[in-house]
């Protein structure tokens, strides 16, 4: 059946008169309505107010958002929801509302909502301050404390005047710089080098200027063998702080490491110097004699390492190392026939005129001539008296015979063994024996020559650390 066309007109006519009165009921109601005071104690003085900017000040429900805001600080989070909606119905493009809607959320508890509507505001303007902050209190409010400095960090960016965002990214700097040496340091301590780096990487990249940092990942990088980078990151230390004792003794080791004494015993003297309580004696020492001997021919750093060490070697060590002791005895005049063009020939000439090494009765040094236990015992016996006739206190000690269990007391060599074995630079072996046929390495040598620097080191003038 068609429809009656009266019919529809009075239906058309009574939807038009029904929206008109509605409208009139809300036009009256905005008439009418009073608004809620900005209360004078705010409920959330944090929450920073989303202002509406100049290009949105027009759009239908700006005025809500303010509104809105009053509940809000008021705690009343119903009716702050409910302008803050209005507010979007009105006026979709209204992106401050939606920030206001995320802080009416974090008044409530309700995070992950709040997060959610701080980003919507943010997607319509990525530099807004209110919902950059808000953002970072909900992220914050999340256990996400990276993700919340970032956001805290941007809205300084747009605004510096933000005092309290600016204390609250110096505790959450301070926290996560705090965060990441715990991690490397418990990673390190586990052997996870590599996590361990990584967390000490960025620690250094949220605060580049802490010595400390610079150190422990230094430390951590000898460990792991890389040597440059380990040096590079010890340097730095010590630049920022030059007491740093501990950066500069593993500077020290690796710079030893690399063959370079000079530089290695002056990061030994820093430490020292920055902590007198550091026993670095003797690295200061073994730093300075190789510094010292470093220019001399190849032949002697081949000595020291020698499987088997020679008469001539053992004079150039004698010379090196225990040079002022050989200049304080009485000196004569020998005749040697073998020396000549020898690369210790100055040296051989020196422990020559002290007696320390004499020539044989034919004049002939034989300086390749192997060196064995019993000859070292015969050169050391000579310089403990040397060191005995300068200062007796020196070398002091309690005279008595030891018990030698492979050599008898008729033997040539004998007094020069008690000799040795007394003054303590020679130890006996297991059994009381001591191997007067035993040929002697360069190492044992050193530490030999070493023991009787020991002994000379009261001396006035005498080789020192």
């Amino acid at each position: 059946m068609p429809v009656d066309a009266t019919r529809l007109d009075r239906r058309a006519l009574f939807i038009r008169v029904t929206v008109c009165l509605a409208l009139l009921a809300v036009c009256a109601s905005c008439a009418t309505r009073v608004l809620p005071p900005l209360p004078t104690v705010l409920a959330h003085p944090e929450f920073v107010y989303p202002r509406v900017p100049g290009t949105l000040e027009a759009s239908p429900g700006a005025s809500r958002i303010d509104v809105g805001w009053r509940y809000l600080q008021a705690n009343d989070l119903k009716n702050a929801e409910l302008e803050f909606g209005v507010a979007l119905k009105l006026g979709p493009r209204l992106y401050p509302a939606r920030a206001g809607q995320g802080y009416a959320a974090m008044a409530g508890g309700e995070y992950v909502r709040a997060l959610t509507a701080f980003d919507a505001a943010l997607q319509a303007d990525s530099r807004y301050v209110p919902a950059l902050v808000g953002r970072g209190q909900a992220l914050l409010a999340l256990g996400r404390t990276t993700l919340a400095l970032a956001s805290f960090e941007a809205a300084l960016v747009e605004d510096p005047s933000l005092a309290e965002v600016g204390r609250r990214v110096e505790v959450l700097r301070f926290r996560n710089l705090q965060d990441l040496i715990d991690t490397a340091r418990a990673a390190a301590a586990a052997g996870r080098l590599e996590e361990a780096r990584r967390a000490y990487d960025e620690a250094l990249a949220d605060s580049p200027e802490t010595a400390f940092l610079h150190r422990e990942l230094g430390l951590l990088e000898k460990r792991s063998g890389d040597q440059d980078r380990a040096l590079d990151h010890l340097r730095q230390a010590v630049a920022l702080d030059p007491s740093d004792a501990a950066a500069l003794v593993a500077e020290g080791e690796l710079l030893e490491a690399r063959g370079n004494a000079s530089a290695a015993e002056a990061a030994y003297r820093q430490a020292a110097a920055a902590d007198p309580s550091l026993d670095l004696g003797a690295r200061i020492a073994a730093a300075s004699t190789r510094a010292r001997e470093a220019g001399l021919p190849p032949q002697f750093g081949a000595a020291l390492t020698a499987p088997q060490i020679t008469r001539g070697d053992l004079a150039a060590l004698v010379a090196v190392r225990l040079g002022e002791l050989l200049r304080a005895a009485p000196g004569r005049q020998v005749v040697m026939t073998d020396t000549q063009g020898h690369w210790a020939a100055n040296w051989i000439a020196e422990v020559a005129s002290a007696g320390v090494i004499e020539p044989f009765e034919n004049h002939a040094f034989q300086p390749d001539t192997p060196i064995r236990r019993g000859d070292l015992a015969v050169v050391v016996s000579h310089l403990v008296a040397l060191v005995e006739a300068v200062e007796p206190t020196a070398g002091a000690r309690v005279i008595q015979t030891p018990v030698i269990t492979d050599i008898d007391p008729g033997h040539v060599q004998y007094d020069a063994v008690v000799s040795a074995v007394t003054s303590g630079v020679m130890p006996l072996a297991e059994g009381g024996r001591f191997q007067v046929a035993r040929q002697i390495s360069g190492a044992e040598a050193v530490d030999v020559i070493g023991r009787v620097r020991a002994l000379a080191a009261t001396l006035p003038g005498a080789a020192r650390p």
